[in-house]
């Protein structure tokens, strides 16, 4: 059985954000060239009060920078071109009551689906 061990960090940075932390992690190859790892590690609560995190990583190579980069910047200028900085979420105001296209106000639901790496 062969177990990828990960190497040790170069430079690192912690961003936390809520429930969710991230971690921006420089690493050395073998051939001591380096690469980024990004992890989101998400804090879960259970009844009894215990917790667990769930993690999931992707692995950046340099060859890949400059479009992921691109399509990053891309996809977080469509956002705020289109609905601008303000946070507008029914899972972080509990007020929150989203209109439709005519303005009127639609029935708030409670589900919401977290979509992983893994889902991808």
């Amino acid at each position: 059985m062969s177990e990828r061990v990960e190497q040790e960090e170069i430079f690192s940075q912690v961003l936390r954000a809520g429930r969710r932390t991230y971690f921006f992690d420089v690493r050395a190859t073998k051939a001591d060239d380096y690469y980024l790892t990004v992890t989101e590690s998400k804090k879960f609560t259970h009844d009894d009060g215990s917790f667990h995190y769930q993690k999931h990583k992707i692995y950046l190579y340099k060859e890949d920078f400059t479009d992921f980069k691109e399509m990053l910047n891309k996809a977080t200028d469509f956002i705020i071109d289109n609905k601008g900085s303000e946070v507008i979420s029914e899972r972080h105001q509990k007020d929150f009551k989203k209109q439709d296209e005519n303005g009127y106000v639609e029935q708030a639901t409670e589900s919401f689906t977290d979509v992983s790496f893994d889902d991808i």
